[in-house]
């Protein structure tokens, strides 16, 4: 993790958030269609004493926390025992650590308030939640910025299209899908595979238009059904292959170089009540299920035969975002 730190301290160092109104827009940042953590009971704390480069918390530049930082969020999920939330306030373009935390079942932080010294809370222009390691960080930010807002009056509007975020809201991404199992000899156990490609070319095309992900965050494919989700692999370029190929249930024939899996041995039937969907993974993540960032989903997959796709064209679910407030006593 430590050269992960590094490059996110250089970010907030570079970026200095200058463009203090330049909050991300609509995905029009550099997107290609031909190239290209959430169980329960996260644990809490201050931030360890690891090695690392050297950064303040926003309680210690006066040792008189004289100011409140409240904390609201919609669709943050838990991130499980080993990692946490923390935010960060911006003073001059470097960060300041501004406490710790976990979500709890009802989808509120623990704690929803933390202390701040006044000269920071004066001085900082924006703040930024990213995930971290519950134990063993190092004290830097790491690269996967979740949430981002500039401070006005004391309060920021916090979204993933912020440019300390992710950049991006995903409203122009698009795909489709075919059922086909290409490792597979038999054409009849089309529906026991899902593939992101357009098969009207030899060889398939990439068919997933996504933006390109800042560090810290991948894409991932999954298939969500009566047992639950499955994973069908990890991306960070929809024209490659993903990080398991066809998969451990594929069979013994080649598959494409792009993002799908089959599932040969043993049998799944795709069309018996599964979703597809494309979500935004945070680096590490060991959650067995999809990130509360979903760009792309269809919620049937239907009998369709190859080479005929579907459209990931269902209303995802809205993206985390939230609010923080500073109150001078």
């Amino acid at each position: 993790m430590h050269s992960q730190k590094q490059r996110s301290m250089s970010f907030f160092l570079g970026l200095a958030l200058a463009a203090a109104g330049c909050a991300g827009g609509g995905g029009s940042d550099a997107t290609t269609s031909t190239s290209g953590p959430g169980s329960t009971g996260a644990a809490t704390g201050g931030t360890s004493g690891s090695t690392g480069p050297a950064t303040t918390t926003a309680s210690d530049t006066t040792g008189v926390p004289d100011a409140t930082l409240t904390l609201s969020f919609d669709g943050l999920p838990d991130l499980g025992p080993d990692f946490v939330y923390e935010g960060w306030l911006v003073v001059d373009g470097e960060p300041v650590s501004a406490g710790r935390f976990s979500i709890d079942a009802g989808g509120a932080p623990m704690p929803a308030e933390h202390a701040v010294s006044a000269d920071v809370a004066e001085a900082a222009t924006a703040y930024v939640l990213t995930i971290e390691p519950a134990v063993g960080d190092d004290p830097a930010p790491s690269d996967t910025h979740v949430l981002a807002g500039d401070l006005a009056d004391g309060t920021a509007t916090l979204s993933i299209a912020h440019a300390a975020a992710l950049g991006t809201d995903f409203a122009d991404a698009a795909g489709t899908y075919v059922l086909n199992t290409p490792s597979s000899a038999d054409p009849a156990d089309y529906a026991q595979g899902i593939w992101w490609l357009d098969p009207s070319t030899m060889p398939p095309s990439p068919s997933l238009t996504l933006p390109v992900l800042p560090s810290g965050w991948t894409y991932e494919g999954w298939v969500v059904g009566p047992d639950g989700p499955i994973s069908t692999g990890t991306f960070t370029d929809p024209a490659a292959v993903d990080d398991d190929g066809a998969g451990p249930d594929a069979g013994p024939d080649p598959a494409p170089s792009l993002p799908g899996q089959d599932f040969v041995d043993p049998p799944k039937v795709l069309t018996s009540g599964y979703a597809a969907v494309i979500s935004v993974e945070p680096v590490p993540d060991n959650a067995p299920e999809p990130f509360a960032i979903k760009p792309l989903v269809d919620a049937d997959i239907e009998d369709v035969a190859p080479p005929m796709g579907q459209a990931m064209a269902d209303a995802p679910p809205a993206p985390p975002s939230g609010s923080v407030t500073l109150v001078l006593p």
